[in-house]
């Protein structure tokens, strides 16, 4: 489908130069000379490297829609990250590098969004929450208030987070899977 450069959003995906590209960020620009365009940084999805292109708004650009089907986390074997697809239960193998840091967030039997191009997987969505429990907390500061300190902490999936002073071991928080952030504590 194709859709003019200032359409352009975080989060699409573009064919352009032959390649696959999600867009990052866009900026829209309007010089005093001149006409408006957008700049986009863009991150290839099979090699992860980088590009920033201007996107003019009389141009067009493909943006690509993909397959996404609910799949289910089985496990993860060191090297590939294994889903089954609740339907006709065909597994696929994704590669952990391809996740990245957010594969340590995968529970076994969490459903995720895998989507897919001419059916070979690009992408992973987690939930945006998940449970995790707190294994280590660094003692409260005795003068930190709570309106404005965080203090770091180590989750049971090695990441670490900040939270508020009154969290401790043991406790089990939700936290942001976007961006590794406490939300509340978990009921």
């Amino acid at each position: 489908m194709k859709i003019d450069g200032v359409s352009i959003r975080p989060g699409n995906v573009l064919q352009h130069k032959n390649r696959l590209w999600v867009v990052t960020r866009t900026q829209h620009t309007q010089p005093g000379k001149g006409g408006a365009y957008m700049q986009v940084e863009m991150k290839d999805i099979r090699d992860g490297t980088k590009l920033n292109e201007r996107f003019r708004s009389a141009e067009t650009v493909e943006r690509v829609r993909l397959d996404q089907r609910d799949f289910q986390f089985l496990y993860d074997d060191g090297e590939f990250l294994n889903f089954m697809q609740q339907e006709d239960f065909e597994q696929i193998q994704v590669k952990r590098e391809f996740v990245g840091e957010a594969a340590a967030y995968l529970q076994e039997g969490m459903i995720v969004m895998v989507e897919s191009f001419e059916g070979e997987p690009i992408g992973v969505q987690l939930p945006t929450h998940v449970t995790c429990e707190i294994v280590e907390a660094d003692p409260v500061v005795k003068g930190q208030t709570a309106a404005s300190s965080y203090k770091p902490a180590v989750l049971d999936n090695g990441l670490r987070v900040m939270v508020p002073p009154f969290i401790e071991s043991g406790t089990r928080i939700v936290v942001n899977t976007e961006d590794n952030t406490y939300v509340e504590r978990a009921k």
